[in-house]
Order: structure tokens, then sequence, then C-alpha cells
């Protein structure tokens, strides 16, 4: 997208010093900055790239008093770095402005779509399902029957939401998830062989969670699979049917959390933990990266290290036992 120097001024509530038709369609930092791109200048430390710069157009503090010519068009506001921070989102929103697809995209005449929905390209969304207010949906996105999808959302491309499903406000679906397919249940047979659980329960998904790209949360055989408000879940996830996981936790990419665990709020699980399942982790716990949880976790706000999981300082101290025992 490209903005004139005066376009940004009224963005931003400042005002133009040089011509306020230079256009702009990039950023960069004050040190790189070439024709066509805007870089702000608020630190003294770079001072002398303000004088250097090629840039079109330079934010600056209204304060600001050159020493030397200054080439690029000034835009003089308040605060350069808030500016700046104000501008990113706004060219952010920008992008993601609202656009309604209907030639090239499914959607259910009994769906209700709420006001100001963005739908991409060949998009799916099923029956008796509902949409709130200012929801993006990306192209390639299947929505099943039945699911209640919240305001002011964002799905973004190869995202799978499977039938039931529930998804609060403000919620991030980022490409390639997949939200309530069946959970890995089977019944060991007599002969050897393995009989499918049918899942017939759904997930349910609080406010303002993130989901990262190619996680996946399994729906429960009956009842829910939670995930509560404020839940921030990185990349490669994997969370099994009945999980339970309270508010504000988050974990990071490669963990794994077995069927019918309880995870408790405002905990922490570092890259590639394993918890297995039918236990439940206390509020406020921390698991160290590549840490095995096999058992229950019943103190809160404790840190754990190691496989099996134990405290963190005994953890260490073992640690440096064993090391000592290979060095001799």
């Amino acid at each position: 997208m490209e903005y004139t120097a005066k376009q940004l001024a009224e963005v931003l509530g400042g005002t133009v010093e040089g011509n306020p038709q230079e256009k702009v369609s990039s950023f960069a930092k004050i040190e790189h900055g070439k024709k066509g791109q805007l870089c702000f200048y608020a630190n003294p430390k770079y001072e002398q790239y303000v004088y250097t710069s090629k840039a079109s157009v330079l934010l600056v503090n209204s304060d600001f008093q050159p020493k030397q010519e200054v080439a690029p068009t000034l835009v003089r506001v308040k605060d350069a770095y808030s500016a700046l921070a104000d501008l990113l989102k706004y060219v952010s929103d920008q992008k993601k402005a609202y656009r309604r697809h209907r030639g090239r995209c499914r959607i259910a005449w009994s769906a209700k779509i709420g006001k100001r929905v963005s739908v991409g390209d060949f998009v799916t969304i099923g029956k008796d399902t509902t949409v709130g207010e200012c929801t993006r949906i990306y192209d390639n996105v299947t929505i099943g029957e039945g699911c209640k999808i919240g305001s002011y959302c964002i799905i973004y491309p190869g995202v799978h939401v499977f039938p039931g499903t529930v998804i609060g406000d403000r919620v991030i679906l980022h490409a390639g998830c997949i939200i309530g397919d069946d959970g890995f249940g089977n019944a060991p047979q007599a002969d050897g062989t393995w009989r499918k659980i049918e899942h017939l329960g759904n997930v349910i998904i609080g406010d303002d969670v993130e989901v990262g790209s190619n996680t996946t949360i399994d729906k429960a055989p009956m009842e829910s699979t939670i995930i509560g408000n404020g839940v921030r879940i990185d990349n490669l996830c994997q969370i099994a049917h009945n999980v339970v996981v309270g508010d504000n936790t988050v974990m990071a990419a490669l963990t794994g959390i077995a069927g019918s665990t309880k995870i408790g709020k405002n905990c922490i699980l570092a890259g590639q933990v394993g918890v297995v399942g039918h236990i439940s982790i206390a509020d406020n716990t921390t698991v160290g990266a590549k840490t095995g949880v096999i058992g229950n976790v019943r103190k809160s706000g404790q840190v754990l290290f190691g496989t099996p999981a134990i405290d963190h300082k005994t953890y260490l101290k073992a640690y440096a036992k064993f090391k000592q025992a290979g060095e001799e």
C-alpha cells in the first residue's frame, strides 16, 4: 500500500515539512532507508543517519532541530517512537481490511454471519454455524456445522474447525491448525486388534486465545476439551481429548498433552514438554524444556525439570553429580 506524507501526517496528527505528496510504500531502519521508504528518528544515537538517509519520508519528534540539511520530507509528531507503533498498526489493519467474498466460498444458508465479517476464497462454513462481527476468515478455511465463532477473531489460511466447536472472542488461529478432530481413542480387543472409540464431544476455546500453526486440539469422546481464556499455544503442539487448560497458561512448540489431563491457570510449559494422561498440574507451575511429567503436580508455583519431572533445584544437583560421575 502507498501513502503520501500528507496522509501519514493526518493519520498521526502531525505536520509535514517538505513535499506533502512524497510517497512511501514500505518501512526501513534509518540507516537502511531508500527511495519510497519511511524511516523514523527518535534516538539521538542515530542522528548521523538523519543527514545521510535516502528515505523519502522521515518521522521525527516535533522539537527536533536539524544541524545540517535533511533530504527526506519530515513528518513531525509529538513522539516519533509511539507514532511509529501507531502507524504500523494502522497499516496492518488496512491490509486486513474487510472483504466479503460470495463467488468463491460456500456458506450454508442457515449459517449466521455477523456484520463486517471478512471471508476469503474457498472458505466453507457449515449449517447452523454462527460467526461474530468483525471476524476475519482467510482462504481455504473449513468451519463445520453447528460451530460458534466469536467476534474479532482471526482465522488464518488452511485452518480446519470441526463441527460443534465453540470459539470465544478475539481468538487467533494460525495457519494449518486443526480444532476439534477425533482424539486418539482406541479400545484393545481380545484378538489383539483395536476398536475405534467414536468422539461425540467438542472443543471449547475461551476469549483472547492464540493457537499456533499446525497445532491440533482434539475433541472429547463425551463432554468437551476446554482451553481457558488468555491461553497461548505455540506451533506444533498436541492437545488430546478431554484436556482442560486453565486461563492464561502458555505452552511452547512441540508440547504434547495426553488425554484427560488438567493443566492449571498461569502455567508455563516450555518446548517439547510431554505430559501423560489423567493427571492434574497445579496453578502457576513452570515446566522446563523437554521435561516429562508423569504424575500429579499438587503444589502451586513449582519449577520442574527432567524426566520424570522433579523440582528444578533437585534436578540441577542430581545433574551435577551425574556429570561428575561421567568425568571420573
